[in-house]
């Protein structure tokens, strides 16, 4: 057994346990990702309205309400555990303050196995829309956004998901495969193919650098 597998079993025994400190030291070492997590994902109409430092507080409260309550037989990453309930807290501050036509909680946990949003492709386009650099690039935003948002929503749903964990939440290969379900042979074989999609897309928008994420 290496050493970071170790080091999940014996976090994850930990929190089982309801060990607060091990809590925080988990939610400490992962929160500039989270962070990241919540800002990319952070619905446009909130963004400006939502803090995603709020949303982390709400998080780690309810992570402190189930230490004690994993599923003994888990294998999940305590990593992924945490991101799954930033994830949810998320889906509540959404149903809060916009309401209307969200999911149920419940399936929307388990919304990176198969029943992907337009959410992703829109978190995508507004990133990478970023790309654009010159005074006269950025007059044509708002239709480079609109451009990539089409484009980008013709992408498998779950191929959008693997470029938004890697490059955006920067996730590992393995991280990314225990978070979609998949084989992590599968999940790189996804990712390579995504990358290639994507750098197609961007060729043929006008006025983006010459270098795609990496």
């Amino acid at each position: 057994m290496d050493d970071t597998c170790s080091q999940d079993n014996e976090l994850r025994n930990r929190l089982r346990g309801g060990d607060e400190k091990a809590l925080a030291e988990l939610f400490s070492h992962h929160r500039e990702r989270l962070w990241h997590m919540v800002a990319f994902r952070l619905d446009r109409k909130l963004q400006g309205r939502i803090d995603p430092d709020d949303i982390l507080q709400e998080a780690y409260l309810a992570a402190v309400q189930r230490l004690g309550h994993l599923d003994a037989d888990s294998t999940m990453s305590p990593f992924v555990w945490l991101r799954l309930i930033v994830q949810q807290t998320m889906i509540d501050v959404h149903r809060r303050h916009i309401g209307a036509q969200m999911r149920d909680a419940g399936r929307e946990a388990l919304a990176h196995r198969q029943d992907f949003s337009q959410a992703t492709s829109i978190s995508l386009a507004a990133q990478l829309v970023g790309y654009l650099t010159s005074p006269s690039q950025a007059a044509q935003r708002a239709e480079a956004l609109a451009r990539l948002e089409q484009a980008l929503s013709g992408m498998e749903p779950i191929d959008q998901e693997v470029l938004a964990l890697r490059h955006f939440e920067e996730l590992s290969n393995s991280e990314v495969a225990e978070v979609l379900g998949i084989e992590q042979k599968a999940a790189s074989i996804r990712y390579i193919r995504a990358l290639r999609r994507l750098k197609d897309i961007l060729s043929q928008i006008p006025g983006f650098v010459g270098e795609t994420p990496q």
